[in-house]
């Protein structure tokens, strides 16, 4: 059952990654979807309570970033944080840790290489976080194990 869980789970993060890429935005559908299944096998499992603590404490940071700076952060961003922060939680502390501080980093070493690799454009460079998300909480949940 765990590899089944795992599987679906990165599928999910593959495809919000890839819309995210190419529509710059992460549908309500997906976003909710997620939260709802990552609280659904939380409470099959007996962990109800981690997820939701896990879930809201990211999801809070979050807001609170999207809230001070809504250029910076999507709304879809924050709504995803919540599924991704509960997942996390059921694979430990270390792996919320882990991927809350992976997600950030990973897109701002991604917005610096597009940044070079533009050149001197002084446009603004746009990099979607839902994907350094996803990755990070993949790599996380991957490590924990």
């Amino acid at each position: 059952m765990a590899v089944f869980v795992a599987v679906v789970f990165v599928a999910w993060c593959c495809w919000l990654t890839v819309i995210d890429l190419r529509q710059r935005r992460l549908p309500n559908a997906l976003t909710a979807g997620g939260s709802v299944a990552v609280l659904l096998f939380a409470a099959l499992t007996g962990r109800w309570s981690v997820a939701v603590v896990g879930g809201l404490l990211l999801f809070g940071g979050y807001l609170l970033v999207h809230l001070t700076a809504p250029q910076s952060l999507g709304a879809g961003d924050v709504k995803l944080a919540f599924a991704l922060g509960a997942a996390t939680a059921l694979a430990g502390p270390g792996a919320w840790v882990t991927a809350a501080l992976l997600a950030p980093v990973g897109t701002a070493l991604a917005g610096s290489l597009l940044r070079l690799r533009a050149g001197r454009s002084r446009a603004p460079t746009v990099v979607a976080h839902g994907p350094g998300m996803c990755l990070a909480s993949v790599i996380a949940l991957a490590l924990s194990v």
